[in-house]
């Protein structure tokens, strides 16, 4: 499943972490994330840095819903604690 911008913005909001936290948890340079956010559609970067992006919302409590018809989306996974 690709990744869109907006479900990066939304996971970052669902589980309150800033740019520099994904960042840090992504091991990737805060620049990167916010070069990524400024994009639209599809995550624009290469694969590993997007599933790492990915894999750090997903420990932070984040689930990445397909577009199967209702449009890529996110929520919160149900024992999650955002913070």
């Amino acid at each position: 499943m690709m990744l869109t911008v907006d479900q990066i913005r939304a996971g970052r909001a669902l589980v309150r972490m800033t740019q520099n936290r994904l960042a840090k948890a992504a091991g990737i340079s805060v620049e990167t994330v916010k070069r990524i956010e400024k994009g639209s559609g599809a995550a624009s970067a290469h694969y590993r840095t997007i599933e790492a992006i990915r894999a750090a919302l997903e420990r932070a409590g984040v689930e990445f819903i397909d577009g199967n018809g209702g449009g890529p989306g996110v929520r919160l996974r149900a024992q999650a604690r955002p913070g």
